[in-house]
């Protein structure tokens, strides 16, 4: 890249109740010249922002059912039913759905669990988002079976939510517009999201393993350990272990030395 040439960017979608700080930060730490935008869009308008070309990607609630988009599913959601602090659920660890019969629970617009019958008994009227419906638990009005994360989004010190056991999942995926070939900032993208390092990312050559610094030091040391070693008396040094010079015992008296004739 030139000094004339402007930096692409990469423009990221997310979901409510998703946080994609993690992967925000290992972009930035590879791709610094390459800003990233977050793009918050509502559960039910993120394909469509995607198919539209409003995001390079975006993390998104499954089921992805459009024939323009791709997705690779990331992780699943526990669902809990949110709840005053003061109700009788609040004191076990996990609920039922049949627990929640004679219950009123809301029923959101936005709802991103896929039921086939919600549990509990249905509101007069069903909240327009969840965060309404939230304000609605809050004041009394009902309970909210919900994703984990939302739960989380939407905290208040009054409430407090519980696992539901036997209640349909949230699924998050990142899904982005079908091309051939895929664009290499998404490519790039793919790759952090599914844990690739620097070296292993698709297109890019991988760096050669390099020797440990020790390596040079231990083949010296094991040259050195060959070598003969040197006598300073100017005669090979002694070998035999324990007997010292060869044949001569360690210890021995020495003979007599001979008389002149």
């Amino acid at each position: 890249m030139t000094g004339q040439e402007e930096p692409s960017s990469f423009r990221l979608a997310y979901v409510p109740g998703v946080t994609p700080t993690k992967w925000v930060r290992i972009w930035n730490e590879r791709l610094p010249d390459v800003p990233l935008t977050l793009v918050p869009v509502p559960a039910a308008e993120a394909l469509e922002l995607l198919r539209d070309g409003g995001a390079d990607a975006g993390f998104v609630r499954l089921p992805v059912d459009d024939p323009d988009l791709s997705a690779i599913p990331l992780y699943v959601e526990t669902t809990v039913v949110v709840v005053p602090k003061d109700h009788v659920a609040a004191a076990v660890e996990e609920v039922s759905p049949e627990e929640l019969a004679e219950e009123v629970v809301l029923h959101p617009l936005d709802d991103t669990l896929d039921w086939e019958r919600p549990p509990g008994v249905p509101a007069l009227e069903r909240p327009a988002t969840t965060a309404d419906a939230i304000e609605l638990v809050a004041a009394g009005v009902g309970l909210l079976v919900v994703p984990q994360s939302l739960a989380r989004l939407h905290h208040r010190k009054d409430l407090t939510y519980r696992t539901l056991r036997d209640a349909p999942e949230s699924r998050v995926a990142l899904s982005w517009p079908r091309a051939e070939p895929t664009p290499d900032l998404v490519e790039q993208f793919i790759g952090i999201v599914r844990g690739r390092t620097v070296n292993s990312t698709r297109g890019r050559p991988q760096t050669p393993p390099q020797p440990k610094a020790g390596a040079k030091a231990k083949a010296k040391a094991g040259d050195k350990a060959k070598r003969p070693e040197r006598n300073t008396g100017g005669r090979p040094a002694a070998k035999g272990g324990a007997k010292g010079a060869k044949g001569v015992k360690r210890g021995a008296k020495p003979g007599k030395p001979r008389r002149r004739s």
